[in-house]
């Protein structure tokens, strides 16, 4: 659970989604949060409770759906005053107001719940509203767009902002979405018109994406690289330099890669150099670097900060030690030297992989385990008071602190 609300507030950190004086105490301006009772939108709202957030929730009474729709309005007003959230509800005639202005129900519903939303964000004089629109939304609407005949702004999707309008889940699948809801035993609603196979989004959500999913179990990955690409794409052309760590296929032409990079201040001939040269080869710009590695160019930019991940750290009974997860670092808590703390890796580092005899640099292993540059420099280890290293974090832990028959207590290191 507490990985999910973590994921969520590195999303708002690396895209900045969401001003931190919304956390602030007393008179702090709220963050304004779309409510309509379904899994999606209670747990955006829960979620941005654990973050800390000041929040008023919003809530749309259509009256489509008769008596589900007064269902759902009940149940938000029940959840908001549950968890001590303000709530402003609003009724709309929107069959009416479709005949009226001739355009589609769904038309109809949009422009009359953004039209509100703004009122209300003026009102509260708020600068953010929060839609919970995921992964898996963000999918379907590309892929609406490449039917449609889209160019490359519609190859990117949903922003993660644009203007007022935010989404903080748009990296999380929905399957964490009903995952977080289940483990805070939560409720929520269900639209039944999501079910039926009678909208464009409808049938590819239940019939098309499916069959592409046979084809690449990996699709959501697949597409939302695709649209990490065309951001990217789109920003050089405009002369904006690339913010983020991002990869293009190794197969890419020259043109493709010279486009990718424009506004990076590449010459062309570098770009043919790292082209004809190897994996590990790298060429430096004033402002980024680029990288040959196995299957995809990387591109950086200089200067990003290299921020140390968070980790969480448990002591217990050997009789209590739960199920092996992969990922996670397992030590004899007897032999490691208090306090543990995290620190870059250095040259010359060595440890013992868990199940080695023989000790090996540091650089070797990480090298053996395939990872780049960028990633080697990220890399952190979590050592003890006496400077020995106990994990490469989120890899291997040194054998010398495995457990043993004699292990009594156990530490368990993981990532948050």
């Amino acid at each position: 659970m507490q990985r999910i609300s973590n994921s969520v507030a590195r999303t708002i950190e690396r895209e900045h989604i969401l001003p931190l004086e919304a956390k602030a105490e007393g008179d702090a301006a709220p963050i304004l949060v779309a409510l309509s009772g379904g899994a999606d939108s209670v747990a955006l709202l829960l979620i941005l409770l654990d973050l800390g957030y000041t929040l008023h929730a919003l809530h749309c009474n259509f009256h489509l759906r008769g008596a589900e729709s007064n269902r759902d309005e009940q149940f938000v007003r029940q959840l908001c005053q549950q968890h001590q959230v303000p709530l402003s509800v609003r009724d709309f005639q929107t069959d009416v107001y479709a005949r009226e202005h001739k355009v589609s129900i769904e038309m109809a519903a949009r422009e009359l719940r953004y039209g509100w939303f703004e009122e209300e964000r003026k009102r509260l004089n708020a600068n953010a509203i929060c839609v919970a629109h995921h992964q898996d939304d963000q999918v379907e609407t590309i892929l609406l767009n490449i039917i449609r005949g889209t160019g490359l702004r519609g190859l990117q999707g949903m922003q993660y902002r644009r203007e007022y309008i935010c989404r903080p889940l748009l990296d999380l699948p929905r399957t964490d979405i009903l995952r977080y809801l289940e483990m805070k035993g939560q409720p929520y609603v269900t639209d039944s018109t999501n079910l039926l196979p009678d909208v464009k989004r409808n049938k590819l959500r239940l019939q098309v994406i499916p069959l592409l999913k046979e084809m690449n179990p990996n699709l959501a990955r697949a597409i939302t690289t695709l649209a990490e690409n065309a951001r990217g794409m789109e920003e050089a052309r405009d002369g904006r330099p690339t913010s983020n760590t991002q990869e293009l296929p190794l197969n890419s032409t020259l043109t493709h890669l010279w486009e990718w990079t424009l506004g990076c201040h590449f010459h062309r001939d570098q770009l043919r150099q790292l082209m004809a040269s190897h994996t590990g080869a790298m060429v430096e710009s004033a402002t980024h670097r680029l990288l040959r590695d196995r299957s995809h160019y990387v591109l950086q930019q200089k200067g990003m900060p290299i921020t140390p991940p968070e980790i969480g750290i448990e002591q217990i009974d050997i009789q209590a030690l739960p199920p092996y997860e992969a990922g996670k670092a397992y030590l004899d808590a007897d032999l490691v030297a208090l306090p543990i703390r995290l620190r870059r890796i250095q040259q010359g580092d060595r440890f013992t992989p868990l199940g080695m005899s023989g000790s090996k640099l540091l650089s070797d292993y990480l090298t053996g385990i395939r990872l780049n540059i960028f990633q080697k420099e990220a890399q952190h280890v979590a050592v003890d008071a006496r400077g020995r290293i106990l994990w490469v974090v989120g890899h291997a832990s040194d054998q010398h602190f495995r457990i043993t028959e004699s292990t009594r207590n156990v530490i368990i290191l993981y990532i948050k």
